[in-house]
């Protein structure tokens, strides 16, 4: 049964439930009174082998909740691997492991750490000498499954649990099914259910979340969401009712330029520490070198400055006390980064749940309060800032939905059973998933695998076959065990140091540029001494001044979503977020709202002609629904545009009676956007699909099938101007 605990925690501190030797280490070596109450809260459902999600405020001591009943669950267990610890990213595994330690040494046990970035000499220890806990992310274990090297079924036999943490980054992506597709892996294996803990901060749909994370066991395994004393936010819509804003001091300001943000923040908050969230690695680093060029402490974290690199700037970060660090998302999640005193957006981040995520590193001392300061960069990073905000002002965040129709993932996963296994019988292999989403139409996958040479077939057996080798066979099917492909980068190296890695398309833009090649990475300028074309190295040396340029490939993130962009239209309609603005905020919005006064209306949606000639759909609606709106209206919209989240441009010598027939004609029949060939190849494993399978695949991430619905059942203002 899913829901919130209210089950006796045990005592008034809630440790006669822990193991005793763990309730002396939390009085005497922690030095706690008791537990919190989500940690009490946890331990009767966990130390029962429960299923749970624990939901907590960044630093809320979720990972103690999960760890202090496993551990005492599991105490007597053999010497050997218990318990998974899975997170999203490694700097989070590496800020954990000593915590870890400390909890399970005090029980005599170990816990060790496996990911990509760990030698292999500590592997092979790991598999020597067992560890009780293992942290590791969803890749490394299925690396471990597949490699050669390890007796999977020997290490893992006897695993009793796995945490999940930041459960919902896993959910929103492909790599929260291939973690899904892979406990179901390590279920068979073991004969019997593993038990599953998510760990996570506020979301939209908690049981939702947990009945996901469950996976074929939901509804056969017993869990629950323990969330005491969180406010549980919900999806709502724009009705919903006006409550007071969540608490926090929160400013925003409008700076216009990345120069004026380093202005600002250099003149702003000397002496504190403060954490800048950019939503690209090149604001990062252009801003990081505006800051150093203005004499302020700055070191800087993103994915593509090397593990040596972040690792120095977090750790002098955390020890230093007047500084910045400018970081991506990476710093989004729990990593430790000491005693924080702001927290600075440039611009918005993509959703309400990264903002938490954000605002919650700040306000953990005594006597403070969470705080961030947006400095929007222009008229888009505003509007989305007060979209975001006012959404945030109404206790709404986002529903963590996971990726529609994973059919990828279901190849990828045949494909590693096949080297799991050796040979999978064909007639079983949908066994080993227990139904989950992704395999409950795979038998045309399946099929597509045989008749393409991806899987051979002997005797009833299936076997991997030569196109996966030639595929995915690189470094013994190192390709197979990631569901996503990474853009190509070039290893920058100054000297025997790896500083990071560049995108090629800079190095060749520059080969031909007059004058010296300089590009900006780790926040420094460097001259580029010679470029290695075939092992894709590029080779630096510091130099003085500016000039220096970064460039990195987008991912193809596509736009914002329905509800936000809505929220925009809001925003513009005269309604603000129940935040701090600065007089420069304010009138840059009065600034744009006297820009789009024609193109919004409280009643509907507004079709206007601009000073171009061109027929512009005014929809607000997000490029998911727009794009399915073009798919769907067919010849009425122009179907060579470049599809943003504000409008859609229809033909231009339309009329308002042929546009009232075309809307009647789709009516309840909306069509899928269509995927480009080009677009397919950014979605891995698309070749080990039936082409159609593919192309629908894509389609579907493309498409916001409920926005446009939203869109066509509203009125329309047709303006011919």
């Amino acid at each position: 049964m899913n829901g919130s605990v209210s089950d006796d925690p045990g005592g008034p501190d809630g440790l006669d439930l822990l193991h005793p030797t763990l309730a002396y280490h939390v009085v005497n070596t922690l030095g706690w009174q008791g537990l919190r109450p989500l940690q009490m809260e946890s331990l009767a459902p966990l130390t029962a082998g429960e299923d749970g999600l624990l939901l907590a405020p960044t630093a809320g001591g979720k990972t103690e909740a999960a760890l202090f009943p496993l551990l005492t669950r599991t105490a007597s267990a053999p010497e050997g691997l218990t318990i998974l610890y899975v997170c999203p990213i490694k700097a989070l595994l590496n800020n954990l492991l000593p915590r870890v330690q400390a909890y399970a040494g005090w029980l005599g046990r170990t816990a060790a750490l496996w990911h990509g970035d760990v030698t292999t000499a500590a592997r092979q220890r790991i598999l020597r000498d067992r560890p009780h806990v293992l942290l590791t992310t969803p890749e490394s274990i299925e690396a471990m499954l597949v490699s050669t090297k390890v007796d999977h079924r020997d290490l893992f036999k006897q695993v009793e649990a796995v945490v999940v943490d930041e459960v919902h980054a896993f959910a929103g992506d492909d790599r929260g099914w291939h973690l899904l597709a892979v406990l179901e892996r390590l279920t068979r294996l073991r004969g019997r259910p593993i038990q599953r803990v998510g760990l996570s901060a506020t979301v939209g749909n908690p049981e939702a979340l947990l009945t996901w994370l469950q996976g074929s066991e939901s509804g056969a395994q017993a869990g629950r969401v323990i969330a005491p004393g969180v406010d549980l936010w919900r999806p709502v819509g724009e009705g919903g009712e006006q409550t007071p804003p969540p608490p926090g001091d929160v400013t925003l300001d409008y700076v216009g330029t990345i120069p004026n943000a380093a202005k600002v923040i250099a003149a702003l908050h000397r002496g504190e520490k403060r954490l800048v969230f950019c939503d690209s690695r090149k604001t990062v680093e252009e801003l990081g070198a505006a800051l150093r060029g203005r004499g302020v402490t700055t070191f800087l974290s993103h994915a593509s400055l090397s593990v040596d690199e972040r690792r120095r700037a977090e750790q002098a970060f955390s020890e230093a006390r007047d500084c910045v660090i400018v970081a991506t998302s990476t710093l989004e999640l729990g990593i430790d980064v000491g005693d924080l005193d702001r927290v600075i957006q440039i611009d918005a981040p993509g959703a309400v749940a990264s903002f938490l995520q954000r605002i919650g590193r700040t306000g953990r001392r005594a006597g403070t309060e969470r705080n961030c300061l947006f400095l929007a960069t222009g008229e888009h990073g505003l509007l989305r800032a007060a979209a975001l905000l006012r959404l945030w002002g109404r206790h709404w965040v986002e529903p963590v939905e996971p990726t529609p129709e994973p059919r990828h993932i279901a190849a990828q996963q045949i494909l590693a059973l096949c080297l799991q296994e050796g040979e999978v019988g064909e007639a079983l292999w949908p066994e080993w998933w227990g139904g989950l989403e992704p395999f409950r139409e795979a038998k045309a996958i399946a099929e597509h695998l045989v008749a393409n040479g991806f899987v051979e077939t002997d005797g009833g057996m299936m076997l991997i076959g030569p196109e996966a080798e030639k595929r995915f066979g690189f470094r013994y099917f190192r390709d197979l065990t990631s569901v996503f492909t990474a853009p190509p980068q070039f290893t920058v190296l100054h000297g025997r140091t790896e500083v990071g890695h560049i995108d090629p398309a800079l190095l060749a833009f520059e080969e031909g540029s007059p004058g010296p090649r300089r590009l900006l990475l780790a926040g420094r300028t460097w001259g580029v001494a010679w470029v290695d074309w075939r092992r894709q190295r590029c080779h630096v040396e510091p130099v003085d001044g500016e000039g220096g340029k970064a460039r990195w490939d987008s991912g193809g993130v596509l736009g914002a979503s329905f509800d936000l962009t809505r929220s925009i239209r809001s925003v513009l309609l005269g309604e603000n977020p129940p935040v701090r603005l600065t007089h420069r905020a304010e009138e840059a919005l009065a600034k744009a709202r006297e820009a789009h006064i024609d193109r919004i209306h409280p009643g509907g949606s507004v079709i206007v002609r601009d000073g171009k000639g061109d027929l512009k759909w005014w929809t607000w609606a997000g490029a998911r629904a727009n794009l399915t709106l073009v798919a769907t209206l067919g010849g009425v919209v122009d179907a060579k545009q470049r599809v943003g989240d504000a409008w859609v441009r229809l033909r231009a010598d339309l009329e308002p009676g042929e546009w009232k027939e075309a809307i009647a004609e789709v009516e309840g029949r909306l069509a899928l956007p269509e995927a480009a060939p080009r677009a397919l190849e950014g979605l891995k494993f698309s070749a080990a699909l039936p082409e159609e399978l593919a192309e629908r695949t894509l389609a579907m991430r493309l498409s916001d099938v409920s926005g446009a619905q939203t869109l066509l059942a509203e009125p329309t203002r047709f303006v011919l101007g």
